[in-house]
């Protein structure tokens, strides 16, 4: 039987030279403004004729627009500039799709300074390489207009590289390899299961009974991040004084997420070992943070307090831990499972009576049975069951 294969990202940091990160950032910019100039194009023809305009519409202008352009966007590659067409597309394809839908349509939108992040790369052109070299150390990638950038590669890149993509993240520099292909590296199995309860008084509870701490990561930076706002708030607009603190802010919030992300890769690496087959809450973490502010005639109620809640499921992370969890489990050969979450709170995970007063905030008593347990190991126990069960009606 052939090897599962699947597709994985590979992010690296850059180490360019004073002078390729001014040419990186220039690369940035021109594509900034590419993006909304074929967004004006589109609103315009819309406007004016309503003529709707494609891709490849746009794709056609390129030549002439970089012949005319040799010192600006004739610098870069053709197939980067295609692929931040091929972006604004996908945002329009993604903006009727949600009018077809019923939910709100987010008209594409231009992008300002700061708001542009990355440039991507076909690997089959010749406008960005993959420089592999025997000592991990050695690795560049060639860009076009720009050279031979090092690259901090930690690890070995597996399978056939599809696109190469620079990112800026702050003042750091990152390319992102996306690769077909990767062969799935199977763990042996362990015999065990888990159901685990997501938090925020604890970041995760398993049904064995452990409890994975919320580190809150925002808040811990609160009070950092407050003072360099503050400090930014007082900067003239314009100024270098103001670039300098707006790159602070910058920085902070970077660190932030590099180290949410660092936890979830760390938990969710412990489960995928740990298990073969992991069953979790089906969460709407969209729903779940929507604004309780309501309008004048029908305003929100306990808007602080869910303003609170908001900030707190948001600084956990539960979706980039979910999503690292997917893929792990993926390239392990692990069985995730979603679960309804409806009533696993609730529910008592003893005789299965389910009421709302079972539950007092972190103490869990059943009023039928008498059961008593921390509230969220009965939720995990009720998630793994509900798991298991899903399971067996599948393989039925």
């Amino acid at each position: 039987m052939d090897a599962v294969q699947v597709r994985r990202a590979y992010k690296f940091r850059l180490r360019p030279t004073g002078r390729q990160a001014h040419l990186l950032a220039a690369m940035l910019e021109d594509h900034r403004q590419l993006y909304n100039a074929a967004l004006e194009e589109r609103r315009e023809a819309w406007r004016i004729r309503r003529a709707p305009v494609s891709y490849y519409t746009q794709a056609r202008q390129l030549p002439a627009i970089r012949h005319t352009d040799r010192d600006g966007q004739g610098r870069w590659s053709a197939g980067s500039q295609q692929q931040t067409l091929r972006r604004l597309d996908k945002a329009f394809a993604a903006f009727f799709r949600r009018v077809k839908a019923g939910t709100k349509p987010g008209y594409p939108r231009f992008k300002g300074h700061g708001w542009f992040h990355t440039v991507e790369w076909p690997a089959a052109k010749n406008g960005a390489r993959w420089d592999s070299a025997p000592h991990l150390a050695d690795t560049r990638v060639y860009l076009l207009g720009i050279g031979h950038v090092r690259v901090h590669q930690h690890r070995p890149v597996r399978g056939r590289i599809k696109t190469i993509a620079a990112k800026r993240e702050g003042n750091r520099w990152y390319v992102i390899l996306s690769c077909d292909g990767v062969p799935a590296a199977a763990l042996p199995p362990t015999g065990a299961v888990v159901g685990i309860d997501i938090g925020i008084a604890h970041f995760l509870t398993t049904s064995h009974g452990a409890h994975i701490p919320n580190p809150r990561h925002l808040a811990t930076a609160a009070g950092k991040l407050a003072a360099a706002q503050q400090s930014l708030a007082r900067k003239r607009r314009g100024s270098e004084r103001r670039h300098k603190a707006v790159a602070r802010v910058a920085a902070l919030h970077g660190k932030v997420v590099r180290q949410r992300v660092d936890h979830a890769h760390k938990t969710a690496l412990r489960l995928v070992r740990d298990h073969d087959l992991i069953a979790y809450e089906g969460l709407r973490i969209t729903n779940m943070t929507r604004s309780a502010r309501g309008t004048a005639e029908s305003p929100g109620r306990n808007v602080a307090a869910k303003s609170g809640l908001n900030r707190s499921i948001l600084d956990a992370g539960w979706g980039v831990f979910l999503n690292v969890l997917r893929a792990k489990a993926e390239s392990a050969g692990r069985v995730l499972v979603e679960v309804n979450p409806a009533s696993t709170s609730r529910r008592c995970a003893k005789c299965g009576h389910a009421a709302e007063q079972n539950r007092m905030g972190e103490r869990f008593r059943c009023l039928a049975c008498g059961h008593a347990a921390h509230a969220d190991i009965n939720a995990a126990q009720n998630i793994l069951r509900a798991g298991l069960a899903h399971q067996a009606a599948a393989a039925a």
